[in-house]
């Protein structure tokens, strides 16, 4: 195992207690169904031939469909979570969501004429792993891992491992730098946030 997959593994699976607690009852067929989903979905964005900000806006929608985002938002603010009001958490989350949709959404352009195909599932502790494979022109390959959960309520994936980084790591990184930089505010952050991506 390469180091960043062993870092993206370990931060996963601290990550899982971060999630509400709750029976797991998630299988393997239920947790790939959902990764199914948001992929056909994001497949189809990247086939309809809509401007960029259009395809930013369909992936904000994909993600808060599909993904655990007050978890993974909570998650990139570490700590400092536990300070902020239930207004500024919530004001945040939803600056977050965007800000992840412009960031990544901007890549979108790249898999003009790609896809993104789902492989296998498998149980990793408490959480499940479903396994894609990224296609893009004039490039190999590379893996996008989903992991997914329904200890809020219902399947969601709360992390991707992209060629064995993870998204929910390198968030933490980047919004705990952003913080640092403002001081700790938390609405200053939130307010850059709908700037930034």
């Amino acid at each position: 195992m390469k180091r960043r997959e062993f870092l993206g593994a370990v931060s996963a699976s601290a990550l899982v207690a971060l999630l509400p607690s709750g029976a797991f009852a998630l299988t393997d067929a239920q947790a790939k169904s959902l990764v199914d989903k948001a992929v056909a979905d994001i497949n189809k964005v990247i086939s309809s031939g809509k401007s960029l900000n259009s395809m930013i806006r369909d992936f904000e929608r994909i993600f808060v469909k599909y993904a655990d985002v007050p978890v993974i938002a909570r998650s990139a603010l570490g700590a400092d979570a536990r300070r902020a009001s239930s207004a500024q958490l919530s004001a945040y989350t939803k600056a977050f969501q965007s800000y992840i949709a412009r960031k990544y959404g901007k890549r979108f352009e790249e898999f003009v004429g790609g896809h993104i195909q789902v492989k296998d599932a498998r149980k990793v502790k408490s959480f499940h792993e479903v396994q894609s494979i990224a296609t893009l022109r004039g490039e190999a390959p590379f893996s996008v891992n989903f992991l997914v959960s329904d200890k809020s309520g219902k399947p969601r994936f709360f992390d991707m491992i992209i060629e064995g980084i993870s998204l929910r790591l390198s968030e933490k990184e980047e919004i705990g730098a952003m913080l640092d930089k403002r001081k700790g505010n938390i609405d200053l952050l939130t307010q850059d946030l709908k700037k930034a991506g």
